[in-house]
């Protein structure tokens, strides 16, 4: 079944678009992004668009496991190939035969073995650890990390070549902070989610809650805004959720910033809101004039008049 991935976002539709294109090719694919952007949903979603959609998907988060154990879990191994090997194992990749395998954190794969998955890539073959013969196997790989491998390449801390063989069809997905129209739309989808899986009558986001969310800049992404929007589901008697249910982790510690107070001036209000936007927006144009509801060229005529009057009161000091 293909995973269905919830955007408005023009560079997660774009994302998607690339996705589809790819799917059903056997270019290996390497998916970049911070932890919780949602890797591993994007993989599942290739797979299910892909001509292998019948066949495994299988996962393996190279972080999880200890050095030790990675090349047996991949590959396998033969009955009486170490201590403790009463019996053949198959591995991971013959387990995904004719299917699709995702390298979750591959940046963690340590060097020596990187060599042996570069081989596997090269001539589509397995060796168990203890065994004598190569075996074919057919599996189109994904790869995911949450750390640049381009900078660690520099570092001589991934295989230059392994990262080539990977990175045939590179997408990078955006953190959720810079995907403010998503920020909405993933807040009420997780709220119903939440609902409908623990059996309770729908909830709703009420205004503050909305503007809480929109104040905090998500660095746990995806997967932290569905922890606080379950959380919240769950702790909330009342229909309407408030920004006082909403528990962020980090949010109260923030430093105290400029807010809009009484008696300010229309000017000096609509000033600080927009530098807030741009903040948020880690000064993206176009996703600040979507949120603020203007377009981006009276976004623009307002930074410009704001540096005017910089400029104007520094030469008057």
């Amino acid at each position: 079944m293909t995973k269905i991935i919830r955007t408005v976002d023009s560079q997660m539709k774009r994302i998607l678009e690339i996705a589809e294109n790819v799917a059903s090719s056997r270019a290996s694919v390497l998916i970049q992004g911070e932890s919780g952007t949602g890797k591993e949903l994007l993989a599942r979603y290739i797979h299910g668009k892909s001509n292998r959609a019948s066949q495994p998907f299988v996962a393996m988060n190279c972080a999880a496991l200890p050095e030790g154990l990675l090349e047996s879990e991949l590959f396998g191994y033969e009955k009486g190939a170490f201590t403790g090997a009463d019996q053949r194992k198959i591995g991971k990749f013959q387990s995904a035969h004719q299917g699709t395998f995702l390298l979750d954190e591959i940046s963690e794969l340590p060097l020596v073995l990187q060599s042996k998955i570069l081989r596997f890539l090269q001539e589509g073959e397995i060796e168990r650890v203890g065994g004598l013969k190569p075996i074919k196997v057919d599996v189109r790989i994904i790869a995911a990390s949450n750390k640049k491998l381009q900078d660690l390449v520099r570092e001589q801390k991934f295989r230059e070549d392994l990262f080539y063989r990977l990175n045939v069809i590179p997408i990078e997905i955006p953190p959720l902070r810079n995907r403010a129209q998503d920020l909405e739309l993933l807040s009420d989808f997780f709220v119903e989610m939440s609902c409908s899986e623990n059996g309770l009558a729908i909830k709703k986001l009420d205004e503050s809650a909305r503007q809480k969310i929109r104040q905090w800049n998500w660095p746990g992404n995806v997967r932290e805004l569905q922890n606080v929007m379950e959380r919240s589901v769950l702790l909330t008697r009342d229909s309407s959720i408030t920004a006082g249910d909403l528990q962020i982790e980090g949010f109260e510690a923030r430093e105290p910033r400029a807010s809009i107070q009484p008696g300010m001036t229309v000017e000096e209000a609509e000033r600080l809101l927009i530098q807030k936007t741009l903040e948020y927006t880690e000064q993206n144009r176009t996703h600040a004039a979507q949120m603020l509801g203007i377009s981006i060229r009276t976004l623009r005529n307002k930074i410009n008049e704001y540096k005017l009057k910089e400029d104007h009161e520094q030469r008057t000091i």
